[in-house]
């Protein structure tokens, strides 16, 4: 991994590359030995990936600006933050000092955001409390960098609220190129336990093996085809189980496709989001939940 990191952050254009790669696969490495054993973390290498892509990222934005250590260890807050819950956040914020000591990140300026999502809260009749603001906040984080992702927490903790809020949000900022926001966000909801897998996929009919679109097949072939420039985000409000997760895993990988048993495959288009709201991944394997970005709402 710290190869595969090394090479990575030098073709972004950092100097001190073997350095931030060892620290950051050692990050990893101490928090798989330290932390609580949670089935939603993961410390495999599509972690360090999607590290390696935030750093790439802040790199070329703040590279004049901030130092590399600064970038690394932003990268690594950013990414595996939202995922924590609340007993294993110190632990972390221990283990990330220790091994850039003496550096300190500031906070990222969200300009218009934080004031948006405030009045966005109090308009629907919220209280917006601090963890309310953290987890919406990382949501946004979370959402700019990975395609699928899960919004995870116990019932009437907020999950959707927190959806809903900054997508209102980022509706309303519009056309932000600081923020990395454009067009509206529309959300299309759906409950993947309420109809059978051939009602969601689609299926051949057993006599005239004629073929039907499903409910996700439908709604996934509009939103790919949507070329209005609006950030469509498919939301699965319902258990995570590996009956129908699996089937998604051509989608949350890099590949982003729909594989369809018709033989067809449907492209997913950038600004389309696949956001997973679920109480918990008990029973989601290991292969689907490292391939997605978790926001961990208490």
């Amino acid at each position: 991994y710290a190869v595969i990191a090394r090479i990575k952050l030098f073709s972004f254009g950092f100097e001190d590359s073997t350095n931030m790669a060892r620290k950051l696969t050692r990050v990893l490495i101490l928090c798989s030995e330290q932390l609580s054993k949670q089935k939603h973390y993961d410390y495999g290498m599509r972690a360090v990936f999607s590290i390696l892509v935030r750093a790439g990222a802040l790199r070329q934005k703040l590279g004049d600006v901030w130092s590399e250590g600064m970038i690394t260890l932003s990268a690594i807050t950013d990414v595996n933050l939202p995922k924590f819950n609340s007993n294993d956040i110190p632990l972390f914020k221990g283990i990330a000092t220790d091994l850039f000591p003496g550096v300190a990140v500031p906070d990222p300026d969200y300009g218009r955001l934080i004031p948006e999502i405030k009045r966005q809260a109090k308009r629907a009749n919220l209280q917006v409390t601090e963890n309310f603001m953290t987890s919406t906040v990382q949501l946004y984080e979370v959402v700019s960098v990975r395609h699928g992702l899960v919004v995870l927490g116990e019932t009437f903790s907020a999950k959707s609220s927190v959806i809903q809020t900054l997508a209102k949000a980022m509706t309303k900022i519009g056309d932000d190129e600081s923020l990395m926001v454009s067009g509206k966000v529309v959300i299309h909801a759906l409950n993947p336990k309420s109809v059978t897998l051939g009602q969601l996929y689609g299926s051949f009919d057993p006599n005239t093996h004629e073929w039907a679109d499903g409910v996700l097949a439908v709604l996934y072939r509009k939103c790919a085809k949507d070329a209005g420039g609006d950030r469509n985000w498919i939301v699965f409000d319902g258990p995570v189980d590996a009956v129908w997760i699996e089937n998604m895993n051509t989608v949350l990988d890099d590949n982003k496709k729909l594989c369809l048993m018709s033989g067809e495959m449907i492209a997913m288009s950038s600004p389309m989001s696949m956001i997973f709201e679920v109480q918990d991944l008990a029973v989601a394997s290991p292969a689907t939940v490292s391939r997605l970005g978790i926001v961990y709402v208490t």
